[in-house]
């Protein structure tokens, strides 16, 4: 029986190795065999086409539409995009660090936002100046994406910016050496009321742990009693960068992420290396909907470890890691790998991206995800992102504040003439968690929106009009008819009204936009800490030990240690 099992095992080991060797050839076959038609369509065209083609377009075509058949990730950058790579991975660029926007009104590109320190704010420029030219170019035909481009350059480069300033009608010129702009991606740390912390983490680049690490001490030595760390917004970067953050509550030896992938070389374990700062500190993380991928490791390795609560909403659902990979001529391209798995060895992964039939994408139900169990125990879910331990919804943007605020929507831009004359008349303002717009100042701010022209789609117009079509497909529009007309009139909307309705939200933007112009983005997150839901929950939770203490434990716990 013994002689007959082995000779049977050999036999299926020889049988397995004859397929996978099968299986290898036919594949390597097909690689040969599409390459070489694909090299030989283009030769044809290139020959005998009717039209001479660019290769940099058609080729490029080509690779995009192969890349597209993938994942979202996988991009291909020529050596003219190799830039966009490199600011990507490094939140780095060369320029004069500056926001600017399309202003609609007059259609040209104005400055939003300088960053502090940056070339833009030691130049003096503000919010609204309008770009005339750089050097000898004429930029007031030209769209965001031409400007920026100007903009940029090498470092060390000088360049004459002409602008003209809205408040005052004057055209000045000024002289702008371009340098390195990093992005600030920790743009503002602070101790709250009732000492407790706050750090705003808005991207994982090279040398942000460091940063983070130095805030947290400064926190501390300044009396600070529990965390709370803002990861909302925050697209991700360095897996290295968010496992030094987390090693920073966490002991030395602790597995936060392990990466798997087709190529066993490229596998990896990313393990605390050095002893933490802090273990005990209470800490909340919170996250949303755009919290992805170093940001989802750094709260899942800390809900994974019970470590902090994880709050706010649904994260991304980025469970792919990507590498760049050098291509001739200069080129490079951002390659998805593998998974990664944080420490209950889930990966949280919300989509499944399949490659037959073209590709396409496929989400994977909440009733499809497998159940895992953090440290101490409680339940956790791979697939769809990390699933706070509470749920705080922000508050909604009514339609009227989206259309007031973003840019390209407004035509008129009254909020940003208001804001660019409020600046203009008050040289200093107060401190940043402290300034308000008035009730006077918002009724000055109603009769110009009133007075301008202003207009906005109302979301439930619109659904009343989906309505009208299907009832009239259906054949009910008819007898319904005075019922829809008796409702359109009750949904009418009055922009006076709706302003009034929505006065302490569209008061919260504009103090927000005019301290920035004061006290940069630091400011603008301060202020706005003043009214944000999710944050007040945070601190409600960092105040009541005993709550805070049973989220990290598993259901029918003795709670009271």
């Amino acid at each position: 029986m013994k002689k007959i099992f082995l000779f049977t095992a050999f036999v299926s080991a020889l049988v397995f190795g004859t397929v996978k060797a099968q299986d290898d050839k036919d594949h390597n076959f097909m690689v040969s065999k599409n390459i070489e038609i694909f090299n030989d369509i283009y030769r044809y065209l290139d020959m005998i086409y009717v039209d001479t083609l660019d290769a940099n377009e058609v080729i490029g075509t080509g690779i995009r539409g192969m890349l597209n058949s993938l994942d979202p990730y996988t991009e291909y950058y020529p050596e003219s995009e190799v830039n966009k790579l490199k600011k990507m991975m490094t939140g780095k660029y060369v320029g004069i660090g500056a926001v600017i926007r399309q202003n609609m009104q007059l259609g040209r590109v104005v400055v939003d936002e300088p960053y502090e320190g940056s070339p833009a704010a030691e130049a003096g420029l503000k919010k609204g100046d309008i770009i005339l030219s750089i050097d000898d170019t004429t930029m007031t035909d030209k769209n965001t994406s031409y400007v920026s481009s100007h903009l940029r350059g090498d470092p060390g480069t000088t360049f004459i910016l002409k602008i003209k300033r809205p408040s005052t009608g004057k055209k000045m010129q000024m002289r702008i050496t371009r340098r390195a702009i990093t992005l600030p991606y920790l743009p503002y740390y602070g101790l709250r009321p009732d000492s407790i912390g706050y750090i705003n983490l808005n991207s994982f680049t090279d040398g942000c742990a460091k940063d983070v690490r130095r805030a947290f001490i400064d926190l501390k030595h300044r009396g600070m009693k529990a965390l709370v760390l803002d990861l909302r917004g925050n697209g991700g970067g360095s897996v290295s960068e968010a496992v030094q953050i987390v090693n920073m509550f966490i002991p030395k030896g602790v597995t936060l992420v392990r990466t798997r992938g087709k190529m066993k070389k490229m596998n990896s374990d990313y393990k605390t290396t050095v002893e933490p700062i802090d273990t005990v500190m209470p800490m909340v993380v919170m996250v949303n909907g755009e919290t992805a991928s170093a940001s989802e490791i750094t709260s899942g390795g800390l809900q994974d470890l019970d470590r902090a609560v994880v709050l706010g909403t649904r994260t991304y659902g980025k469970g792919l890691v990507q590498v760049p990979v050098d291509l001739p001529y200069n080129g490079q391209m951002k390659l998805t790998t593998g998974k990664y798995y944080i420490p209950s060895n889930r990966c949280i992964q919300a989509i499944n991206y399949k490659h037959a039939h073209g590709g396409y994408t496929e989400h994977i139900p909440d009733s499809l995800t497998r159940v895992f169990y953090t440290k101490n125990g409680r339940e956790v879910r791979d697939g769809g992102g990390i699933k706070p331990d509470i749920e705080v919804k922000p508050d909604s943007l009514p339609n009227i504040a989206y259309y007031l605020s973003v840019s390209g929507l407004d035509s008129t831009e009254v909020l940003l003439n208001y804001e660019i004359d409020y600046i203009a008349k008050h040289p200093t303002i107060a401190p940043a968690g402290k300034f308000e717009i008035t009730d006077e100042e918002f009724e000055d701010f109603k009769q110009r929106v009133l007075a301008s022209g202003f207009k906005y789609d109302a979301e439930s117009g619109k659904e009343l009009d989906r309505l009208k079509k299907i009832a009239q497909f259906e054949g009910y529009y008819d007898d319904a008819k005075p019922e829809f007309d008796a409702l359109e009139q009750k949904l009418k909307h009055n922009l006076a009204n709706d302003l009034e309705r929505n006065k302490q939200l569209i008061k919260q933007i504009m103090a927000a936009d005019i301290v920035a112009a004061y006290h940069w983005q630091a400011g603008a997150i301060e202020n706005n800490l003043n009214y944000d839901k999710q944050m007040k929950e945070a601190c409600r939770l960092l105040n009541s030990p005993a709550e805070y203490r049973s989220l990290l434990m598993p259901p029918g716990k003795d709670k009271r240690k």
